[in-house]
């Protein structure tokens, strides 16, 4: 018999479920509704949001097999202080149908999840046993990450990144200057696309890190000066995609040629995974929010568990 865990994590942005079987899965997610113009919701509509939406999502996997454990993603990062009260929906579904059910309950953190579910879509899952450099790239983080193995997940030391603007927030924040509806980051790339002036801006490094609000003013600037659609997008990505290759390559003369992974919805960005050629990406639709990673990180913890 099969035998699989369940994982859950309820973002700002995406209700998601995931099913794994120790080799194959599979992820059942959908971002949460916000009104046109908005830019994301307050943490008690994404919470109610989330309540009533994991159902629908549950509808769709394939939940046969022996269960043997339940996990979910409890907070943003692995750090005490960390916390977001949207993610209480999914820690409270797992630990009452673990209860149910007479399984263990595992919590990881979302940032755990996203780095776990980018190495097993990469085929890459033995970057969970050595050290690397992740980028996670998304609304909420922008996050240059030395990892290493720590029990069955990853710690992460943030070694880089924005210390103002994400690069999820700006790209949201053209989106909605050009009228795209939130998330902005596919429509935005495809619009990006089209481009043919190739203009873009470089924000000055400090150390591993930099500033995005630069990049957002310019950016405001030739909106205000009705500058085409699809060259204002790929503006914003073309210097979103340029900081992160420099400041990549800055960290390597640190920290050694280590392989970079990238996972957050940024990093499903067509303008930045034609720009790393060498960098390791998640399947699209891992890279972008889901409870992949967490029911794989589950998996392992139950199979720890077991040969002790």
């Amino acid at each position: 018999m099969r035998r699989i865990t369940i994982g859950f994590d309820t973002s700002n942005y995406t209700t998601s479920c995931a099913v794994y079987d120790g080799a194959e899965g599979c992820n059942s997610g959908r971002l949460l509704d916000v009104l046109p113009g908005e830019l994301g919701l307050r943490q008690s509509a994404a919470l109610f949001s989330h309540v009533k939406r994991l159902p629908e999502i549950t509808d769709k996997l394939d939940f046969s097999g022996e269960i043997i454990a339940v996990g979910a993603s409890s907070k943003p990062r692995e750090t005490e202080d960390s916390y977001m009260p949207c993610f209480l929906a999914g820690v409270c579904q797992a630990q009452v149908l673990a209860k149910v059910l007479g399984v263990p309950c595992y919590a990881f953190s979302h940032q755990q999840g996203h780095i776990a579910a980018a190495a097993w879509s990469a085929g890459r899952m033995d970057l969970l046993e050595r050290e690397h450099l992740a980028w996670h790239l998304s609304g909420g983080t922008t996050e240059l990450l030395y990892v290493r193995p720590k029990g069955v997940a990853v710690e992460c030391e943030i070694i880089g990144g924005t210390a103002d603007v994400s690069a999820g927030q700006l790209i949201d924040r053209t989106g909605q200057l050009l009228g795209l509806q939130f998330p902005s980051g596919k429509e935005l790339d495809k619009l990006a696309s089209a481009s043919k002036n190739g203009a873009f801006y470089k924000p000055k490094l400090d150390g591993l890190r930099f500033s995005l609000s630069g990049v957002e003013h310019k950016m405001k600037q030739m909106f205000e000066k009705n500058a085409a659609r699809e060259e204002i997008a790929y503006f914003s990505i073309a210097s979103v995609v340029d900081t992160v290759r420099r400041v990549t390559e800055r960290a390597k003369d640190t920290y050694g040629d280590l392989p970079v992974l990238y996972s957050g919805g940024v990093a499903s960005n067509s303008i930045l995974r034609k720009s790393v050629p060498d960098g390791i990406f998640a399947q699209p639709q891992y890279s972008t929010d889901n409870a992949m990673g967490t029911a794989i990180l589950t998996y392992r913890a139950a199979g720890n568990d077991n040969e002790q």
